[in-house]
């Protein structure tokens, strides 16, 4: 851990096309190796192929919705006291919580096989935002490992 000085947080740009920082951070997380015009590519495509069925209205809502929904409120930090690690269960701030929810949501587009970028990422938004999902999944069992420490949530610093 740096004793200097903190880290300033960078300012997120929002993407050209929505204007929205959200959509801008989910194609920064979905970018390898700085190709950012391809991670473009795969967002939008997935942002139209998930609002086929939604003509009217705002494309973003269903992204928002599926984001609101996988981000985590409660997660376990170790802590280690005496001479044992304890799990503590800790909020999560606002930055960090949409941080793994991209992650998450990315993270388990990749992992399903024979299927392109876009659509994967397409079909995990709207399970997301349906509450079902691996991202869900996921969110759901870093809560119950949150619940199932609280009793040593008087650790926390």
């Amino acid at each position: 851990m740096a004793r200097r000085r903190k880290a300033e947080k960078r300012a997120i740009l929002p993407d050209p096309v929505y204007e929205n920082t959200v959509v801008g951070r989910l194609i920064s997380a979905v970018m390898e190796r700085g190709k950012k015009s391809v991670a473009q590519r795969i967002v939008y495509g997935a942002i139209d192929q998930a609002n086929k069925d939604n003509k009217e209205g705002n494309p973003l809502d269903i992204l928002n919705k599926a984001v609101d929904t996988v981000k985590p409120r409660l997660e376990v930090k170790s802590r280690r006291v005496g001479g044992a690690t304890y799990q503590v269960p800790m909020e999560v701030p606002a930055d960090r919580q949409l941080a793994l929810a991209m992650r998450w949501v990315v993270g388990n587009a990749k992992n399903r096989k024979g299927v392109p970028m876009s659509k994967a990422l397409a079909i995990e938004i709207k399970e997301a935002a349906a509450g079902q999902g691996n991202a869900i999944k996921k969110r759901d069992d870093v809560h119950r490992m949150a619940q199932a420490n609280k009793a040593f949530a008087h650790l926390r610093w």
